[in-house]
């Protein structure tokens, strides 16, 4: 199966708008019970489809424990050297060590043994004529890690930068209203 029908049905299965939504100028995300719709910049059109593709190779389903394991995955792979991308990627990792902090660690730990999907330098074309066989080959390293003190001194400095991100603009929130209001 070619990977542009394998993503196609996966944004059919999970009721995703056509090409992820890539050419819409907002997106819904549900967050703390909420349905909050916020901006879609350019940067995150460009780049939903190798989202959603770590989704599909990871087996990862649409919900926050799915996109907990995905945060996870993507930080060990690398996506932090790819900003701004790294900060939705770092935001939800913080969000999801709250409610799912295991499924955080399990995709860390896949990662470690994973190529970023933004890390192989195709294009959007080069992807959707690819055999998913071919993706999945790609994206798995050869040597297997473990994690040892090294990978875990990684994950818990990768946990904290996270929760800064993901707490960091609730606090100044926070504090920005105590100080118009004391």
């Amino acid at each position: 199966m070619m990977v542009s029908e394998v993503l196609q049905q996966f944004y059919r299965d999970n009721g995703i708008p056509e090409n992820g939504g890539s050419d819409q100028d907002t997106f819904v995300m549900k967050a703390f019970g909420l349905s909050i719709k916020l901006p879609n910049p350019s940067f995150r059109k460009k780049a939903i489809h190798v989202h959603d593709l770590q989704h599909i190779i990871n087996d990862c389903d649409i919900s926050w424990k799915g996109e907990g394991f995905i945060a996870g995955w993507e930080i060990a792979t690398g996506l932090w050297k790819h900003f701004p991308l790294s900060f939705i990627s770092l935001w939800a990792m913080g969000y999801s060590l709250w409610i799912y902090p295991k499924s955080v660690y399990k995709g860390f730990k896949q990662g470690i043994n994973s190529i970023g999907v933004i890390d192989l330098n195709y294009t959007k074309d080069q992807f959707l004529k690819m055999p998913f066989t071919t993706l999945l080959t790609l994206t798995t390293k050869p040597e297997k890690r473990k994690m040892r003190m090294k990978e875990w001194s990684i994950f818990i400095f990768w946990c904290i930068f996270s929760q800064a991100i993901f707490i960091g603009p609730l606090i100044g929130g926070l504090l920005f209203f105590l100080y118009l209001f004391l």
